[in-house]
């Protein structure tokens, strides 16, 4: 029987070359890989857009998020620990539950995860236009000014890109060591920049300013809206860089496969990394909340400044300078600018705006060629779990899936490209990376019930607590994204269906290759359709429109039901309908969210107010946790693993 035959059930087609991929990371380099994702352009943005929101109070968006985090990176440590493969979160939704859910899942991280290596460039490149400014210039997406690179930018950013391909062309080794190193780098930066300005330039009053600790509406971004108080703290978490910053944790399983004693090490690097960033982010946030220095700080109005009013967090994303550098290009960058100058203190201040400038290219550049390698890993998973051709799985001389790491790159320049849109967009598609979160504890479930006898060196504690826990947070995070960011999630899986017929559905699961066509092809076609259409009689998902909703959502739900019910009438193999069938709860969560999304706090129609909304989408996404778990099972993949004979000795 060839590779790509299957007897039924979901396989793993990178079994083979997941032998050839070298084995060399260490505890710390692994540590130092998740660490690195974590720490990158969010330590340098994210303080800003978080205050902007939430005031003082956003060192709770940092701190929830965090713990909310953790639970979903317990369930990946045992997960990794037992079976640790090269793109691994991508893998287990297709060990535990087949082709199409685990296919789903796959392509919702590859959207986000291929942006990430062009945003981190970009957003080294933003913040060296705090000096050169023609590197970027403004454009307008949905209403909201946005800054977007100029051709000199795009082609800083594009050479960033080449690096990040050839370090990790250069094989694994050297990319851990590398990254090993600069991490102590990404690291101490941002711990000493919240310690100088804790010691040397800190207002405890900043804390209340606006209102109190949780400011009035009229004092920040989200206050027109409804989004102020706790309410903000929460909106914060998925919008304002906070989640982003801290999912770099997968990292340690991701490049799992290629750890010297992964069973050992992926759950160290995995909690370890979280615990550090936990710290570091909500420190970074009071030493960014209490080092702004209000009477420094001016908007720009038909060319006149006005100074910004203490505590009116709403306009830090538009102030300036007097010398007209405006603070959202650099923010510790500009509070180290107009921290109080003085002897020594002075001194110090410009030398460490120096090594921020030096820092703002090093931590996102750390952060994009881990994910260049990560996206390179995510598009070998996809080959693994059979959805792509076996191309994708050849590895290179240098022991890296060479032709993935190629798609990457070419990924990554297409998401420099200069359209205003892009640039929002990415934004909103890396929430599609909690989308993937919500598989974390259900396969930990599922693998406890169906393969008892797999070995677990780290076996999560108090399991039927935690693992629908780490379910629960993920989908709360991305239900409190809000109806507009899932909307570009859910319209972005719609447009990967089409691959999946063209491809999976006709390659593995035998469907018709003319039906796989048709419905491919129907897919995209409606999915544009009414994604538009529902944009534009929303005013650009800004302006409720019920009767709009009702008939885009009922549409979009027919879409996907029709989809899964014919995939299961094409069928013939009791194995592969049981795969096709442990689809449903995921097409149902979908649509449940959605409609909640629409009409809870965060959506366009408010009729269920927070937080009220939050418990209703809590008690929905338990409900789904346990109906993934009952319809998850042993796939053939699971029993390939299972039997693999002894690990082979070590390639070093």
């Amino acid at each position: 029987m060839s590779d790509r035959e299957i007897k039924g059930g979901a396989r793993d087609f990178g079994t083979q070359s997941d032998k050839l991929l070298r084995r060399s990371l260490n505890k710390f380099e692994l540590l130092y890989l998740s660490l690195g994702g974590v720490i990158g352009s969010g330590w340098l943005f994210a303080s800003l857009s978080t205050g902007a929101y939430a005031g003082g109070s956003a060192i709770l968006s940092w701190i929830v998020a965090g713990i909310l985090v953790m639970f979903v990176g317990l369930a990946y440590a045992e997960l990794g620990a037992a079976i640790p493969k090269s793109g691994g979160i991508t893998r287990y939704p297709h060990y535990t539950h087949g082709g199409v859910v685990g296919y789903i899942i796959t392509w919702a991280y590859f959207l986000s995860a291929s942006s990430v290596p062009a945003i981190e460039a970009a957003g080294a490149v933003e913040y060296i236009a705090s000096y050169y400014p023609q590197l970027t210039t403004t454009g307008t997406f949905n209403g909201t000014q946005i800054t977007i690179l100029t051709p000199e930018g795009i082609a800083l950013a594009g050479l960033l890109l080449l690096f990040f391909f050839f370090l990790n062309y250069a094989g694994v080794n050297i990319l851990g060591k590398v990254t090993h190193g600069v991490g102590w780098w990404k690291l101490l930066v941002p711990t000493l920049t919240v310690i100088f300005l804790l010691i040397f330039d800190f207002h405890t009053g900043n804390f209340t300013a606006g209102g109190g600790f949780f400011p009035s509406s009229s004092n920040v971004v989200g206050g027109a809206s409804g989004i102020y108080g706790v309410n903000a703290v929460l909106y914060a978490i998925p919008t304002t860089g906070v989640v982003f910053s801290y999912l770099g944790f997968r990292q340690a399983v991701e490049y799992g496969g290629e750890g010297r004693n992964p069973k050992k090490d992926i759950p160290f690097a995995v909690i370890g990394s979280l615990v550090i960033a936990i710290l570091l982010y909500t420190m970074l946030q009071v030493a960014f909340i209490g080092g702004i220095n209000w009477n420094q700080l001016y908007l720009n109005e038909s060319g006149k400044l006005v100074p910004v009013p203490v505590g009116n967090w709403s306009a830090l994303p538009t102030a300036e300078t007097s010398s007209g550098a405006a603070i959202a290009n650099g923010p510790f960058l500009i509070l180290f600018h107009l921290a109080p100058e003085a002897g020594a203190i002075a001194g110090l201040f410009v030398l460490w705006a120096i090594v921020l400038t030096i820092d703002a290219v090093v931590s996102p550049s750390g952060t994009g060629w881990i994910y260049t390698g990560t996206s390179a890993r995510t598009i070998y998973a996809f080959a693994s779990n059979g959805y792509l051709p076996e191309i994708f799985l050849k590895v290179g001389k240098t022991k890296v899936p060479v032709f993935s790491l190629i798609a990457a790159l070419i990924i990554g320049f297409i998401f420099l490209l200069p359209f205003p849109s892009w640039y929002a967009l990415v934004s909103f598609i890396s929430s599609a990376t909690v989308l993937t979160y919500i598989m974390g504890g259900i396969s930990v479930a599922v693998l406890r019930k169906h393969a008892p006898e797999l070995n677990r060196p780290f076996k999560l504690p108090g399991v039927s607590i935690i693992a629908p826990l780490a379910t629960l947070a993920a989908g709360l995070i991305l239900y409190w994204s809000g109806f507009a960011v899932l909307f570009y999630v859910f319209t972005g899986i719609t447009f990967g269906l089409p691959l999946f017929f063209g491809y999976y559905a006709y390659k593995v699961l035998k469907v018709n290759k003319t039906i796989s066509a048709l419905v491919g092809i129907v897919d995209i076609v409606v999915s544009i359709i009414i994604a538009i259409a529902f944009f534009n009689a929303t005013s650009g998902l800004t302006t409720a429109n019920n009767t709009a909703f009702i008939i885009y959502i009922l549409i979009y739900a027919a879409l996907l039901m029709a989809n899964v019910a014919l995939l299961n009438l094409s069928v013939t193999s009791e194995d592969i309908k049981r795969e096709v069938n442990a689809g449903w709860w995921l097409v149902g969560f979908f649509i449940a969210i959605y409609i909640l999304s629409y009409f809870g706090g965060f959506g366009l129609n408010p009729i269920i107010p927070f937080p009220e909304d939050t418990v209703v989408a809590a008690l929905v996404i338990l409900g789904f946790y346990f109906a993934a778990v009952k319809s998850g099972f042993r796939t053939e993949a699971i029993e390939e693993i299972l039997s693999e004979t002894p690990e082979l000795p070590q390639q070093r």
